[in-house]
């Protein structure tokens, strides 16, 4: 079974039902693949302090994904070429994604892969439901699932 880790900052639980409901509804449909686990990191105000929480949280081995707005923008195919290539040689894919001030140029370089989402804002509780969604759409694209189209 492969393992991915979101690694996030906020320092709240998600509030909003919905976006919980979402995040719950995908990882039950990855569930039979995957092991996903959510860890959350207090957000501080501070990057490096908030930085360094984030690296403790990081598998070593695991391939790392920083969500970052100067990361590469990708269709969802190549993410699921991503994923699934890199997938096969690591034990584990930890995604990144930083507080609303961003992520500390250690966790960037730390990183094996910078990923940007859009050139948009968008929350994070939102971002969580969206690579969310991402995930489960490459796993559709990867198994022939009609998903994706």
């Amino acid at each position: 079974m492969r393992k991915i880790n979101i690694i996030y900052a906020g320092g709240i639980k998600t509030q909003e039902k919905y976006y919980q409901d979402a995040i719950d509804e995908y990882i039950k449909r990855l569930s039979r693949d995957f092991k996903i686990n959510n860890i959350e990191i207090k957000e501080n105000v501070n990057l490096k302090t908030e930085g360094k929480k984030i690296l403790e949280k990081i598998n070593p081995s695991a391939f790392k994904i920083a969500l970052c707005i100067e990361g590469k923008k990708l269709t969802s195919e190549d993410f699921a070429s991503l994923l699934y290539s890199r997938g096969e040689l690591c034990s584990s894919v930890d995604f990144i994604i930083g507080s609303s001030h961003g992520l500390s140029d250690e966790v960037k370089k730390s990183a094996d892969y910078l990923l940007s989402m859009s050139d948009m804002t968008f929350t994070h509780r939102l971002a969580r439901v969206m690579l969310m969604e991402q995930i489960y759409r490459a796993y559709a694209i990867e198994t022939g699932k009609r998903y994706h189209k």
